[in-house]
């Protein structure tokens, strides 16, 4: 079976540890597997970033989603298919039922420029909010986990990390980004 079957749109929940959300949206999807759920969002307004700017209305996002990993990723284009970087949030795996894909984001978050340059954000957020919310020992292990190894990935260009996976032609004009270390 399917990790997601259809419908084509989904609403994806973005949802704190007490299970509130805190942003939810609509995407497409672009691929269904048991191991990996693609899909395609798009910025229906401007939204002024604190660490990564502006992010104009009509940017895609390709978002991967693992059933079983502590982490997403969003690969982000420009309105005009230019690459402009990784936005991953470390989360608990994503739940899928009726429609609706639901993951907890942990407040933690790795981004990356054009260049794959990485940047580890809101470490100070993470901490403050494994407290409020009393996360376990389980669950920061796994975060720490998932940190580092979106690392290792992005480091090694693995997937989705690499330019030449089997969804660089979902945008009209792919990213370029040399060997590790260039």
């Amino acid at each position: 079976m399917p990790y997601c079957p259809d419908p084509a749109i989904v609403t994806v929940n973005s949802r704190a540890f007490d299970g509130t959300i805190r942003k939810s949206w609509n995407a497409e999807i672009v691929e269904s597997g048991e191991d990996l759920l693609l899909l395609k969002g798009i910025f229906d307004r401007e939204i002024e970033h604190t660490d990564i700017g502006l992010i104009r209305r009509g940017t895609i996002s390709y978002e991967y989603f693992w059933p079983k990993r502590w982490y997403n990723v969003f690969r982000f284009h420009e309105p005009d298919g230019a690459f402009r970087g990784f936005y991953c949030n470390v989360s608990m795996p994503p739940v899928f039922a009726d429609g609706v894909l639901d993951y907890v984001d942990l407040d933690i978050d790795i981004v990356t420029d054009v260049e794959l340059n990485i940047a580890i954000l809101d470490e100070e957020e993470f901490r403050i909010r494994a407290v409020e919310f009393g996360y376990p020992k389980s669950v920061l292990d796994r975060a720490a986990e998932a940190i580092e190894e979106l690392v290792r990935m992005i480091e090694n260009r693995k997937f989705p990390f690499d330019q030449n996976s089997r969804f660089s032609d979902l945008v009209p004009v792919p990213f370029n980004v040399g060997p590790a270390g260039s």
